[in-house]
């Protein structure tokens, strides 16, 4: 038989690549930055660096979800702006009406301009009072909100959407979601402080995230760790009172916002952290509860299957105490001795 040379030569070729290709070693990378005005650090094993498709994910959710991107989808809703839902914001939205309903209300991301009253939206506003509140009281609520098919139909044109408190959790499972696609087995994705882990680390252990000691630091600057909880294929999400405030007239006002009173929430629960299967749940969440005192978000988390929790509160005399889930207390256990 006559082989032509030509062939013999490229198959030889295509051999050496193929070859090359598939020794090619996995090994740990990590990816960091800035998005959504926080910071994101991402770990994962591959064969090769995935800056590209992680931000590419990131900036799916910016122009879906960001309320501060003129080009978004939720700024054109705000502004009543004729634009068509895509698939995130239609997975975010849906859960969030999901977490309102079982919250009776204290998770609303309707609440967006009593948000903005108090300072930490949009704008500042020095003066708050009862009477104002109730005018802006006129136009938050989730039951006065609904999709249409990819339309977003508002009950008033004032309604206002910020969904900050769950889009750093639904970015994480984006991201997870791009790296399932590849087959990747191990990575831990970090943004804001929102996790979704799955495998292990580069030391062959599940990931460690820790939980810090709630300290009166509004810089954020103090970090002491209190919990070590190891995530293997689960997401963790954490809210605190104690860092996100501002002082007004001596008083300190909380970042979480009560949409039933249209106040600063006010709980002995100092932080929040919620283990669930889905980083999109944990974040939505987490914020809940942080609405809540410590016996209504006990009462509230062990009805949810598959949602652990650690709400570290002050107890009356101004001690830091832990309630756990059962599953929590068993996985903190189990980190102490590893």
């Amino acid at each position: 038989m006559v082989y032509d040379k030509k062939i013999v030569v490229y198959y030889c070729l295509f051999l050496f690549m193929c070859t090359f290709s598939c020794k090619q070693e996995m090994a740990y990378y990590e990816t960091a930055g800035e998005a959504f005005a926080t910071s994101f650090h991402i770990k994962y094993k591959y064969a090769k660096p995935l800056v590209e498709e992680i931000h590419s994910g990131l900036k799916t959710i910016d122009l879906s979800l960001n309320p501060f991107n003129r080009e978004s989808i939720i700024y054109k809703v705000n502004n009543n702006e004729p634009v068509e839902i895509d698939e995130a914001f239609i997975t975010v939205f849906n859960k969030a009406h999901e977490v309102s309903v079982i919250s009776g209300g204290r998770y609303d991301i309707s609440c967006a301009p009593l948000v903005n009253l108090w300072g930490f939206g949009f704008s500042k506003m020095e003066a708050v009072n009862q009477a104002i509140i109730d005018s802006l009281k006129q136009f938050v609520g989730y039951e006065k909100v609904r999709l249409e098919g990819k339309k977003l139909i508002k009950e008033d044109p004032r309604i206002q959407l910020n969904a900050s408190s769950i889009a750093k959790g639904y970015a994480c499972d984006i991201i997870a979601e791009i790296f399932d696609s590849l087959s990747i087995t191990d990575y831990m994705i970090e943004i804001g402080g929102e996790v979704h882990a799955k495998g292990k680390n580069s030391k062959g252990r599940c990931w460690q995230i820790e939980i810090t000691k709630p300290v009166d630091d509004a810089s954020g600057q103090e970090k002491e760790r209190m919990d070590v909880v190891e995530l293997c294929d689960k997401s963790m999400a954490t809210s605190g009172n104690y860092r996100n405030y501002y002082l007004k007239d001596g008083k300190k006002i909380a970042h979480t916002i009560n949409p039933l009173t249209g106040y600063p929430a006010e709980s002995n629960i100092l932080s929040a952290s919620v283990l669930y299967t889905d980083c999109m749940t944990a974040d939505a969440f987490a914020t809940t509860f942080m609405t809540m005192d410590l016996e209504t978000a006990v009462s509230v988390a062990e009805q949810i299957p598959g949602l652990d929790y650690l709400f570290i509160y002050a107890d009356s005399e101004g001690n830091l105490r832990e309630k756990r889930s059962l599953n929590m207390d068993i996985t903190l256990s189990q980190s102490a001795h590893q």
